[in-house]
């Protein structure tokens, strides 16, 4: 989206994943393709054996507050700061903008581009001045850039951290109690659980309030609400799986500058890379059934995720 432009509504915004396109116009069927995409953890959270009335009965309070605890603990949430579970952050992205008049909001770019389809639905005015709102995503989605509490302006100024869970000494959480601010976690990226569509919000309390009602009731399923609490009580995985993936984004980048591409940003989730022509390295990686991630705003960077262990033969092999 161009600056201060509204996009059309029904837009198609550019995405990870199509395994399902890919295998249509390359052949193969979904199960035969290695997505490196997006930036979803490859070894996920093990998830245990669910009581039965996970399934059947509707969700209970008492789920819902071990959740929020638990999140709260996990992301060391101040006093005084709402939080609310919701169903994937892409829910509440949809729904932020509609928490305050239209008027002007600035999100840098390039950046997750849901952010501006989701203001620019809502009638809002999408750029690159200061308005009225902002929104930063910490780190940023491609670039990994890192952003700081004084890059914020406006009076409602959202803060999407969705990939802060690999590098939490960036999060900006200590912002979560200023009016106006929300602070936004996904549990699909980090924990590999995307496919479960849970996510949070974090931030004034008049807000959090306000998208909580507009969500309605049992907007989180029995089976997100216990598995995502064992995830954030679950400290000892959080921490090596951080480790794990350090490693696995050092070697990626390793395997990418031997095939002759250039590390430029990202997170230990995603990595970014300069490559002469994004497109052909695209085809090229797709002529193997591994899909990965290009740009239409700019013709040389490629975006891979992790393989996962039994998968990285077959990326060395590609790129031979």
């Amino acid at each position: 989206m161009s600056v201060d432009q509204v996009a059309p509504k029904s837009a198609k915004r550019d995405h990870g994943g199509g395994v399902d396109a890919a295998a249509r116009r390359f052949g193969g069927t979904r199960d035969s393709w290695l997505d490196l995409s997006t930036g979803i953890n490859p070894l996920p959270y093990d998830v245990p054996d669910l009581p039965a009335s996970d399934w059947t009965d509707l969700p209970d309070e008492n789920a819902r507050l071990r959740l929020e605890t638990a999140a709260r603990h996990f992301w060391n949430v101040p006093k005084g700061a709402a939080i609310c579970a919701v169903p994937g952050a892409s829910a509440a992205i949809a729904r932020i903008p509609l928490l305050a008049a239209a008027d002007r909001v600035r999100i840098p770019e390039p950046t997750y581009n849901e952010h501006a389809a989701g203001f620019a639905a809502a009638g809002w005015q999408v750029g690159a001045q200061a308005g009225s709102a902002s929104v930063l995503v910490n780190p940023n989605n491609p670039d990994g850039r890192i952003w700081q509490a004084g890059d914020l302006d406006g009076a409602l100024r959202v803060i999407d951290e969705s990939f802060c869970d690999v590098t939490p000494e960036a999060t900006l959480m200590d912002q979560a109690t200023r009016p106006g601010t929300l602070i936004l976690k996904s549990f699909g990226k980090f924990w590999g659980l995307a496919g479960l569509r849970l996510g949070f919000v974090i931030g004034d309390p008049a807000l959090v309030h306000q998208l909580s009602a507009g969500l309605g009731p049992w907007a989180v399923s029995g089976p997100a609400l216990r598995i995502g609490a064992l995830a954030l009580e679950d400290q000892a995985w959080a921490d090596k799986t951080r480790e794990r993936l350090q490693s696995d984004a050092a070697r990626l980048d390793q395997l990418m500058l031997n095939a002759g591409a250039e590390a430029i940003g990202g997170t230990t989730l995603f990595r970014l890379y300069d490559v002469a022509n994004a497109t052909d390295w695209q085809m090229r990686l797709a002529s193997h059934r591994i899909w990965s991630r290009v740009f239409p705003y700019n013709a040389r960077w490629l975006r891979l995720g992790l393989p996962a262990p039994d998968a990285w033969q077959r990326l060395e092999r590609a790129l031979a």
